[in-house]
């Protein structure tokens, strides 16, 4: 991690951490230091015994993510062996085994990686100002960090292949409306209302509170019946306790 200038800022006040992207002149563009630090991050936050729930979010008032940077890839080749190290951290896995919640606060541009790593977050709480697009195949490319398997399990097979084919712009009230994200607010009440759905879930039982995650979590790639299991199995660990 570089510690002179990171890209990733982390933070704990009380139970709720705030992790932040912090390349505020470039819109948060998702470069190889912020996946590092990125990744970092998330383990500091797994490890942090104060740190129930966490915020992530983008700093400056452009945007969110404004998606992979581009001027680190270069011409078509680059780009794949570019991709090729970001893979060698798995910062997706990362993210769906983290025990603990992760409220994504959105504001402004969320664009392709911005929109991924969103959707690996638990909750999507999103400014009037988001715009949404992921252009990758536009630009000869197929998406990379999971957003083919994450994003259709938001809203559907359908929705995802005519958002992610089409390279067009989703505004936010078609977001809120088909499930991309769950709530909408005021630009200006966005980390007031991220805060405050933080601070209620950091209120519950801390093993309920990991538990019902995982079963949500590992269920999508059970059958129902074999969830109901895995649900059962965690529902028994607490009456036990």
């Amino acid at each position: 991690m570089n510690i002179q200038n990171p890209v990733v800022l982390y933070e704990c006040s009380g139970d709720v951490a705030t992790i932040t992207l912090n390349r505020p002149s470039y819109i948060n563009a998702f470069s190889v230091q912020m996946r590092d630090e990125l990744y970092e991050t998330l383990k500091l936050l797994r490890d942090d015994p104060n740190a129930k729930v966490a915020i992530l979010k983008g700093s400056g008032e452009r945007g969110f993510c404004a998606g992979a940077d581009l001027t680190e890839f270069g011409t078509a080749p680059s780009q794949v062996i570019a991709r090729e190290v970001r893979w060698e951290r798995d910062l997706w896995g990362l993210f769906h085994t983290q025990p603990k919640p992760i409220v994504a606060a959105l504001h402004g541009y969320v664009i392709g990686s911005g929109i991924e790593i969103a959707s690996l977050c638990d909750i999507r709480i999103a400014a009037d100002n988001c715009i949404f697009r992921m252009p990758e195949v536009a630009l000869g490319m197929v998406p990379a960090a999971g957003g083919t398997q994450t994003i259709p399990r938001l809203i559907g097979t359908s929705r995802t292949s005519e958002f992610i084919l089409s390279n067009r712009v989703m505004e936010v009230g078609e977001a809120r409306k088909i499930g991309l994200v769950d709530r909408v607010v005021p630009r200006s009440e966005l980390l007031k209302e991220c805060l405050s759905v933080s601070r209620i879930l950091s209120r519950h039982d801390n093993s309920a509170l990991i538990l019902a995650r995982r079963a949500i979590l590992l269920g999508l790639d059970l059958s129902l019946s074999e969830g109901l299991k895995l649900e059962k199995r965690f529902a028994e660990t607490l009456s036990v306790v």
